[in-house]
């Protein structure tokens, strides 16, 4: 009787695992290989999520060992796969379980555009890839020699996404390592990174002195981290501090111009969030197809005309 216990639970698990393939297949393509494949509760499997990151899988649980029988399941594809636990205090990086081992460095597609990839670079892979429908709509909304201002951005494919619209773009973030890594993406997309900036430092501050120096931009994008301190111990909290930060960020921007705020901090939803946008016309923009449990992403295009 426990044995056939285990072979129906077996069972349904590669049911599970191979409708969310399924479901998804349309998504991948020559243009897009970057994708959420599965989904925690969403897809009925709490706890779980593999995402394809082109030439492998990572799978991330919440716990702090992966299940057997999924790892036996998923090692059938005879994809590179790796294991990352999802842990904000160790921020380990992914651990390689099967199938050929990639080099430090690997590409995806996104919608045609090449993002430089990484499982050996620490807790995030290189990019975010809740954000692609945004990066699309930015894409096709700027138009040559508009300017974008792309803040906390990470390894810059927001900025990657605008400039191969045309647009002259600002990508700022504190760390160097992530400065170069969106000069990488640049180039991997055939765009000459001397065309743009980069700017090292604190978003805060930058938009302070934008302000001053009268520097406006036809699009800002704001995608903080859930908390953050500042090198003068200062502290930023998405739930107390968002609207100060779109209220310095509004100072710098066109008056055409649009703002994408965004936060995935889970503790607050997207009317709570809009609340903080004081004085501009806000439009929700929904979370790609491929998320389908709670939407935690919130994004919100903003104007002031």
């Amino acid at each position: 009787m426990l044995e056939r216990r285990h072979a129906m639970s077996n069972l349904r698990l590669h049911e599970i695992i191979s409708s969310s393939l399924k479901k998804r297949e349309k998504l991948q393509n020559r243009e897009t290989s970057l994708i959420r494949l599965i989904d925690g509760q969403g897809d009925n499997l709490d706890g779980h999520i593999l995402e394809s990151y082109g030439k492998g899988w990572l799978i991330s649980t919440s716990g702090s060992n992966l299940r057997s029988d999924v790892r036996e399941i998923l090692s059938s594809y005879e994809k590179p796969l790796y294991w990352k636990r999802l842990d904000q205090h160790q921020k380990e990086s992914p651990i390689h379980l099967c199938g050929e081992e990639l080099p430090e460095f690997f590409s995806g597609l996104e919608n045609g555009l090449r993002c430089r990839l990484s499982f050996k670079s620490g807790y995030s892979q290189g990019i975010f890839i809740d954000q692609r429908n945004n990066r699309e709509a930015l894409r096709k909304m700027v138009k040559p020699g508009q300017t974008v201002l792309n803040t906390f951005a990470y390894t810059g494919f927001f900025s990657i996404a605008a400039a191969v619209a045309g647009a002259v773009t600002s990508s700022l973030d504190l760390s160097q390592v992530y400065l170069d890594w969106t000069r990488e993406n640049f180039l991997l997309n055939g765009i000459d990174p001397t065309n743009h900036y980069f700017c090292k430092g604190d978003t805060f501050h930058w938009l302070r002195r934008f302000a001053k120096q009268n520097r406006r931009f036809d699009y800002i994008i704001l995608d903080p981290p859930t908390f953050s301190r500042d090198d003068r111990g200062k502290t930023f909290r998405v739930e107390k501090n968002y609207g100060q930060l779109f209220e310095l960020a509004s100072a710098c921007l066109s008056p055409e111009g649009k703002i994408l705020a965004c936060t995935n901090f889970r503790g607050i939803n997207v009317s709570e969030f809009m609340k903080q946008l004081k004085g501009a016309h806000l439009k929700v923009s929904p979370m790609p197809e491929d998320f389908t449990d709670t939407p935690y992403l919130k994004s919100v295009w903003a104007t002031f005309r």
